[in-house]
């Protein structure tokens, strides 16, 4: 369409340089206007049917629709006026150049946006914020500048190029740093171990998980000393995790009697001592029933186990400490005996004692005792 340079108003010839700026003024009061009441519709929607949070793509479109519709009023206004064809072109190429912008917005601040309401809810994300949002908007950057450099005509085809052997060699660069990053990408993704978990590694250490970043996982040892580890170290060997499936562990408690004490009273008043210290010790599980399992005829006791519940694997330490006192002063009062190691040696009465050899002489029944 050629455009015409003056329009008959009332009998008035007004010229097309007075006319099109008031036209271009009056497209964007017009759409800006529409635009907020739409917005203002569509807030109160999402308040009534969606949970707070999930509005990250109406809040993106705020500042990318501003744009849009200000790249339509300048093709509007190009249109009517009659511009010397380098200043058309310059134009037209600010509007391409508007529109890709509007489109880079759009995709980082919807980026921003679902970031920020994800990582309220997944702590992978909450841990790893700073670090995807940056890969993203690189991401999402190196694509719009080729995007607007084709669209102004410039071959992209060398860069690409570029940034593929680029790319190689960073890569051969970082290959250690890499390998620990991608390991911290799985241990946020799989979720083997997390913040707060009392874990052992296969070279010893052990303790509570303080951070897992996208190099070095961090561990709390019980001394108060951080040990920082590769990821990869962590999930190239076996992990112990004490809070998996849940916090509670299984405490047991090995001990033994003497041959002769009675079976079933020794059952009897551990089980009682051990449901007193369960409901007594405030890191128990109150509500658990212990176990008792006879299991060995030792040397010179009878061996059993008492198996115990604690919240968490460091509470265990207090559990054992308050049950072995608890059940050493019940054995006394009851007279229950857990006996020192003994050996006995039964040797032959027609076998003559070894001159030098101290405590080992037979008696009339040929045995002798250490």
């Amino acid at each position: 369409m050629t455009p015409s340079n003056e329009i008959r108003l009332f009998g008035l010839e007004i010229s097309v340089w007075l006319y099109a700026p008031a036209l271009l003024v009056l497209w964007l009061a017009i759409f800006y206007i529409l635009k907020a009441v739409l917005f203002r519709r569509f807030g109160r929607w999402i308040e009534k049917n969606t949970p707070p949070g999930h509005d990250f793509t109406a809040e993106s479109l705020h500042l990318p629709l501003n744009v849009i519709i200000l790249s339509g009023g300048l093709a509007f206004f190009e249109k009517l006026l009659p511009l010397p064809e380098d200043l058309d072109r310059a134009v037209l190429t600010l509007i391409k150049i508007l529109v890709i912008l509007a489109g880079l917005l759009f995709a980082d601040r919807l980026m921003i946006e679902a970031l920020r309401y994800f990582s309220t809810r997944v702590r992978a994300f909450d841990l790893s914020r700073g670090i995807v949002r940056g890969s993203a908007r690189m991401v999402i950057l190196s694509l719009g500048l080729m995007i607007l450099l084709d669209a102004l005509g410039i071959s992209i085809t060398p860069l690409v190029a570029s940034l593929g052997i680029g790319s190689l060699a960073v890569a051969l660069g970082l290959q250690e740093t890499l390998v620990n990053f991608f390991a911290g990408v799985y241990i946020l993704a799989d979720r083997p171990i997390r913040a707060g978990d009392f874990i052992r590694l296969d070279s010893g250490e052990e303790g509570y998980v303080a951070d897992i970043g996208w190099r070095n996982t961090r561990i709390q040892m019980p001394p108060d000393v951080v040990v920082v580890v590769p990821n990869n170290k962590i999930i190239s060997g076996t992990i112990h995790n004490y809070n998996l499936p849940d916090k509670e562990i299984s405490v047991p408690v090995q001990t033994g009697v003497h041959y002769a004490s009675d079976l079933a009273k020794v059952e009897s008043i551990t089980l009682a001592v051990a449901r007193e210290t369960q409901k007594r010790v405030s890191g128990a599980v109150a509500a658990f029933e212990p176990s008792f399992r006879y299991h060995t005829f030792a040397d010179s006791s009878i061996n059993f186990t008492v198996v115990l519940r604690a919240k968490e694997f460091s509470e265990q330490h207090l559990l054992k400490h308050e049950f072995i006192k608890a059940l050493h002063r019940r054995y006394q009062e009851e007279g229950i005996v857990i006996p020192f190691p003994t050996r006995t040696l039964d040797i032959p009465a027609h076998v003559p004692a070894v001159p030098g050899i101290r405590g080992a002489s037979a008696g009339p029944q040929g045995t002798a005792a250490e």
